[in-house]
């Protein structure tokens, strides 16, 4: 679950403003069903091939070649791959990567430690983006990321988790404290004042140009798939049948917090929603104590899913250059620095590169969660292709393959508009 849910959460509620209450529901559903097989299928095929990684998939699917593009596809989405939609916040990007999550932990987590100060403290090292980066990086990131099994992480993932939950149950609560038709006193100089009651009144469907941009972020939203089999490997007495109730479990209980987030923060705030709903919490409740924890909680959930993703990197990269050597602490040592360095200075540099981002995590991301899932399944299966699970892989191939091909040119349009 930890690895499912990310800082997309924060914009679940605009996306439920421009498709409204039934279309969200229904493509939620959709994907998190379309989840749910990928990684059925991802262990069936290991159940048959002996196998226990994504990238050994790779090899037995289209030997060496595919064994290569499944790591580096691995690399480069769990280390940058990034995707922004045009006016949203960073912090509503749908795809999980270390460098964009550092990114947010830059930007937001110095101005959320101000809040809570009074008086002028800047120039202060703890409110510095670049220092307190790096000094995270240094004291929980390196150290967790260094450990040499992804089950040790189970105690922190527990933690971000119920910082999520934490999250859902303001949001829930919260949706009394804000009346509608918004008012002088809630929004003061943010909004034009409306007293119409139709600005109150949900919509089962609804469909703008901001809507196209709901099923890539969908699309993103149950990426746990590089997680997956690492933690299997780690099972005590590992089968398909525990790790798919497993999965199913975490996939559902997922799709129930994000349309509870989405639910009232949506019957919160209705067509003002902002893209990044703790700004909405934010303007009109700019004093609340328990809004400002929420943000600290939901910037150390990211925080600590760094280290998470840190993982499925790193062995994609020793399964590259050192697939024939035992285990070594040195190499484990020497990667994990390395990545390290390398997504604190993409995280500093990355405004100058996210469109590079964009393309890239869209791209891998579809490929991982969809794509590899149902093309492996294609070209390994003895099945007959006209059995449910077959036809299956193959619309789960033919979806992949449109839900990229639609993020990227959503992508290209917005370049082309900002240009």
């Amino acid at each position: 679950m930890n690895a499912i849910m990310g800082s997309g959460i924060l914009g679940l509620a605009f996306v439920m403003a421009h498709t409204g209450i039934l279309g969200f529901s229904f493509l939620l559903l959709i994907v998190a069903l379309l989840a749910s097989f990928s990684v059925h299928l991802l262990l069936s095929m290991c159940i048959q091939t002996a196998v226990t990684s994504y990238e050994d998939l790779g090899l037995f699917a289209f030997g060496l070649c595919g064994k290569v593009v499944v790591a580096g596809t691995i690399i480069i989405q769990n280390i940058g791959g990034f995707f922004k939609q045009p006016s949203w916040t960073i912090t509503s990007k749908s795809v999980p990567a270390m460098s964009s999550y550092l990114l947010i932990i830059k930007t937001e987590l110095p101005a959320t430690i101000s809040e809570f100060l009074s008086g002028d403290y800047s120039g202060s090292w703890y409110l510095d983006e670049q220092t307190l980066l790096i000094i995270i990086c240094v004291v929980i990131v390196f150290p967790l990321a260094l450990l040499p099994k992804i089950g040790f992480l189970g105690y922190t993932s527990s933690l971000s988790f119920f910082f999520m939950v934490f999250f859902a149950l303001v949001i829930v609560i919260k949706k009394w404290s804000i009346p509608c038709p918004l008012t002088l006193n809630c929004i003061e100089q943010y909004f034009q004042i409306s007293n119409a009651t139709d600005d109150c009144k949900p919509k089962l469907f609804h469909f703008s140009k901001e809507s196209a941009y709901a099923i890539p972020t969908m699309a993103f939203s149950f990426l746990c798939h590089t997680s997956v089999l690492p933690i299997y490997c780690e099972l005590h007495s590992p089968s398909k049948k525990r790790m798919q109730n497993v999965t199913n479990t975490a996939i559902a209980l997922s799709f129930l917090i994000y349309f509870i987030s989405a639910l009232f923060g949506y019957l919160t705030f209705y067509d003002k929603v902002a893209s990044d709903i703790l700004e909405d919490y934010s303007k009109y409740l700019p004093h609340d104590v328990v809004v400002r924890a929420v943000k600290l909680c939901i910037l150390f959930a990211v925080l600590l899913t760094v280290p998470l993703i840190h993982f499925p990197a790193r062995k994609a990269l020793m399964m590259m250059f050192f697939s024939n050597f035992p285990f070594s602490w040195i190499h484990h040592f020497v990667i994990t620095l390395a990545l390290n360095i390398i997504i604190v200075l993409l995280a500093i540099y990355v405004p100058d590169i996210k469109n590079v981002f964009g393309v890239v995590g869209s791209s891998t991301s579809t490929c991982l969660i969809f794509v590899f899932p149902g093309l492996f399944y294609l070209k390994l299966s003895r099945e007959d292709f006209l059995s449910w699970k077959k036809l299956g892989a193959f619309v789960l191939l033919i979806f992949g393959i449109l839900v990229g091909t639609f993020s990227l040119a959503l992508i290209i349009f917005n370049w082309i508009n900002n240009k």
